[in-house]
């Protein structure tokens, strides 16, 4: 039998909020399909109703991640062939946010907790002052540098164990995006950062699975950032104890 004329059993969550279950359909199978290509097809010629999140299709905005087979991913760079099970496929919203309907989950939290943890840049000068200089080799910038690839995709969101049993818990993304300010010589109040992600829900509650850094995408180490602030902000707090 020809790739063309073999169909995968696809398994699709349908509902809002809280309700609703797997539907499955018969998709047609394709050289080089993607996961995105998969929902498309249904999208597009089996059920016009289904929501879903995409936006370039390249790996370079992270709208499309959803659950596959239990794993959070980037659905426009996951073939198809990577992760059938028993050529069955089972894609549902991303874990740890709330569902709007469908396959598209609420980004809110995850940007509530960003900002909660100090993720917005505050300089520290205006555009009027001459521009700060930072050689390539000081090492805060190094840690920096390690974190700012990151897109906000929430796929380190869904894949941490401490956020679902721990719904305060800030998550890696925003720990991440913490100790990148933390070690940013250009934010104007880096200590403000770090009392940010000191108390409850922040650095503390992590409990070191990793499930952050071995599913991103952009091959990034959030657990390193999160250990980076457990220790800083341990520094910090028998420094003010003296």
């Amino acid at each position: 039998m020809s790739d063309r004329s073999k169909l995968l059993e696809v398994s699709v969550w349908r509902g809002t909020g809280d309700e609703g279950a797997y539907e499955t359909f018969q998709v047609p199978a394709r050289d080089n399909q993607t996961v995105l290509d998969v929902v498309s097809w249904i999208q597009q010629s089996a059920d016009p109703s289904l929501t879903y999140r995409y936006a370039c299709r390249v790996g370079m905005c992270g709208s499309c991640a959803m659950m596959v087979n239990g794993v959070p991913r980037w659905t426009c760079r996951t073939h198809v062939k990577r992760v059938l099970r028993d050529g069955a496929l089972q894609v549902g919203p991303l874990r740890n946010l709330p569902v709007i309907k469908d396959l598209a989950a609420d980004m809110d939290p995850f940007f509530d907790k960003w900002i909660r943890a100090g993720g917005v840049h505050r300089p520290s000068r205006s555009r009027n002052d001459p521009i700060q200089q930072v050689p390539p080799d000081d090492p805060g910038r190094v840690e920096a540098n390690k974190g700012i690839e990151c897109i906000n995709c929430s796929v380190c969101y869904a894949a941490c164990d401490t956020v679902a049993g721990n719904p305060d818990y800030l998550g890696p993304a925003a720990l991440q995006r913490a100790w990148t300010l933390y070690n940013d010589a250009k934010v104007e109040d880096r200590q403000a950062v770090l009392d940010s992600v000191s108390g409850a829900g922040g650095c503390h509650n992590c409990h070191s699975q990793g499930s952050c850094t071995r599913f991103c995408p952009n091959e990034l180490d959030p657990l390193s950032a999160i250990a980076g602030l457990k220790r800083a902000s341990a520094r910090s707090f028998f420094r003010r104890g003296e």
